[in-house]
């Protein structure tokens, strides 16, 4: 055979050995496209949706606010102007009346929190913050057991927090200044609801960010304390999706918005965030009681089928009886369905 040959027959060679390249390539890139499409849980399919609804409703959630400030500056544009000279911001300000009762953030529970947490609890006192300054009945707003963590990420993302007015920020615990028989601890763990806001006492809002962590600890240190505590009346004006635990800027939104309405219905209904799922509850109760009529009227339709079904097994049962007695010498007793 002349060299002139050889080409001729490693041509095909090499064809074979490219496909079966091929086809090893692709049998290993099946498992990965195995595990790219590998199902997702439940609880991942929940947080997906939770976060769709959330992105869907931003703008209604801006537009809420939007209203909400223009129903305020047109509240105050309404009032009469008792200065001819100076600007609006002062007029503003001047008519502003500040509320005694006295508000604390619990900030005892820094070495509880990772410093994620600490970062969002440092994001709710910023909005604290900036919603008492601009109430129309700002409280008297204090931060205590204030240092660790919490401090440090001030110190290091918002220096001008030493500038804060209108505000009192303390290292000490708040039972070292307040008398124990004006402090309330507002814990949704409270078996106590909480049905006016008393001006003259002082409510405790749990400075705690740890996704249900720690259960029920505000409502223990309270008791551990000897300190009263009562929960928020959401359960009389509100039926909600998830749990009754709010963050700590929401609970002192509320607290701010009752002040101004003196109405706990529409307090929560302003504040509350939409993937709350929150409404009234006279609305949940109608809702829940045409389910339950039709739920029966199901009910009914399959009791009258599980009746005939029964009928017919009953007859049935009759008829292997009397097969078993002529066929079989086996005693009665044991041909009788148990």
């Amino acid at each position: 055979m002349s060299s002139a040959m050889l080409p001729a027959f490693s041509e095909p060679c090499n064809v074979e050995r490219q496909q079966n390249l091929s086809e090893d390539g692709e049998e290993n890139q099946k498992p990965g496209l195995s595990e790219k499409f590998q199902p997702i849980s439940k609880r991942q399919m929940k947080k997906l949706m939770k976060q769709k609804q959330w992105e869907e409703q931003r703008e209604l959630r801006k537009q809420k606010r939007k209203e909400k400030r223009k129903r305020k500056q047109l509240e105050r544009q309404c009032q009469p102007e008792s200065n001819s000279d100076g600007s609006d911001r002062k007029r503003i300000r001047r008519d502003v009346v500040h509320s005694p009762l006295r508000l604390i953030i619990d900030c005892s529970f820094d070495s509880l929190m990772v410093l994620k947490d600490i970062k969002k609890l440092h994001k709710q006192i910023q909005r604290c913050y900036a919603e008492n300054r601009r109430a129309l009945h700002p409280v008297q707003f204090y931060l205590t057991s204030h240092g660790g963590q919490l401090k440090k990420n001030m110190d290091e993302n918002d220096k001008g927090w030493v500038n804060w007015k209108d505000i009192h920020i303390k290292p000490e615990h708040y039972s070292e200044f307040i008398q124990k028989e004006d402090l309330i601890y507002l814990t949704s763990d409270s078996p106590n609801v909480l049905k006016e806001l008393d001006e003259s006492k002082a409510y405790v809002i749990g400075g705690l960010v740890d996704h249900n962590h720690h259960k029920g600890l505000t409502y223990k240190q309270a008791s551990d304390h000897g300190i009263d505590h009562a929960q928020l009346p959401l359960g009389n004006f509100v039926k909600m999706n998830s749990r009754k635990v709010l963050a700590v800027n929401h609970v002192f939104e509320i607290i701010l918005e009752y002040l101004e309405t003196r109405d706990w219905q529409e307090a929560f209904f302003t504040i509350l965030p939409q993937r709350k799922g929150a409404v009234p509850t006279d609305q949940a109760c109608e809702s829940c009681s045409h389910d339950k009529k039709f739920a029966s009227v199901e009910g009914g339709l399959n009791s009258d089928s599980s009746e005939e079904e029964n009928r017919h097994e009953l007859d049935s049962t009759h008829e292997e009886e009397k097969q078993d007695k002529e066929n079989s010498t086996e005693s009665t007793v044991n041909s009788v369905p148990h």
